[in-house]
């Protein structure tokens, strides 16, 4: 009689990166030797953050090791772990050989590449250097990415809008859609390419707007909303500001689907069959998420402030 035991399997009959008889594991999933990928530093900015976490979505999805990675670059294993954590901001011709290893579009790459130089207080001059000992051939994105953007760009720009003004608000969208070239392929890979933009949109807006106590400002869109409409008597249009500002400061606190959906039903006019297609969720959801915060709209307004910007 054979017993089984439970306990460590033995790696000399299943080898790392060999999926067990019975599994069948995504390419690059499987156990991985070597170095493990480290969490993205805390400390990363928001356009390196941008071109680095599509970079290790790449190298999950190759299989190689670091050490393999960093011997194709050149690059020592360990400067590769602390360059795909975000702790090493790479010069332009590390990140041109390891993104030809990876098998990366180099068009966007550079270009969010330069912007996060600039971010991080690089000179134009070292990014001008840097890029110049690995120059590229600009290409155009593909066919679909394009007709994509070509769908999606002007309600992508009415939700950019609420949050950002001018060129902030240009810049977002233009991050929006290198990030999305960048990452195209798991966009089309994904459940709903549709979503997965939308969350790629809105985690670019989010991350150049500023808070206060982790949710959104909202006030300047009060602001804008106010100054569109036609109030002569200044007592009036005091009132209508505060009551306004009053409501965008009760639609930022929303759970994000549902501020989201006011947003583009409520404050941009949108149908919500015409909210599900830009947002990858059926019009049914839409409704439930309106419902809902309409609801929540009505409790926190009936109440009265606690004290400035804090609804109770």
């Amino acid at each position: 009689m054979t017993i089984e035991t439970s306990g460590p399997p033995d790696e000399s009959k299943n080898p790392a990166g060999t999926p067990r008889p019975g599994l069948a594991l995504p390419p690059g999933l499987g156990r991985r030797r070597g170095r493990p990928l480290a969490p993205i530093a805390p400390e990363t900015r928001t356009v390196h953050r941008a071109w680095l976490e599509p970079t290790r979505e790449a190298y999950m999805a190759s299989g190689m090791t670091m050490e393999k990675l960093g011997s194709q670059i050149p690059l020592h294993r360990s400067k590769v772990s602390e360059l795909l954590s975000g702790k090493l901001f790479p010069r332009w011709e590390i990140l041109h050989a390891l993104a030809l290893q990876l098998k990366l579009p180099l068009t966007p790459l550079q270009q969010l590449w330069r912007q996060s130089a600039l971010e991080a207080s690089r000179s134009s001059t070292w990014a001008d250097k840097s890029a110049a000992r690995a120059t590229i051939t600009y290409t155009v994105p593909p066919l679909d990415h394009k007709a994509f953007r070509d769908l999606t760009q002007a309600g992508y720009r009415l939700y950019a809008e609420t949050f950002l003004l001018g060129e902030e608000c240009d810049a977002a969208l233009t991050e929006t859609f290198d990030r999305l070239w960048l990452s195209w392929q798991q966009a089309l890979s994904s459940p709903d390419t549709r979503r997965y933009a939308w969350q790629t949109l809105r985690s670019t807006v989010m991350s150049r707007t500023a808070h206060i106590d982790g949710r959104p400002l909202l006030e300047d869109a009060a602001f804008s909303t106010v100054a569109l409409q036609s109030v002569n008597d200044e007592e009036t249009r005091m009132d209508q500001l505060a009551e306004t500002m009053a409501l965008f400061v009760a639609i930022s606190r929303l759970p994000d689907n549902q501020m989201d959906v006011t947003i583009l039903r409520s404050l941009r006019g949108m149908s919500p069959e015409q909210v599900a297609d830009l947002t990858g969720v059926l019009p049914a959801t839409v409704l439930s998420d309106e419902r809902h915060a309409a609801r929540s709209l009505h409790n926190a307004l009936c109440q009265p402030l606690d004290n400035e910007g804090d609804l109770a």
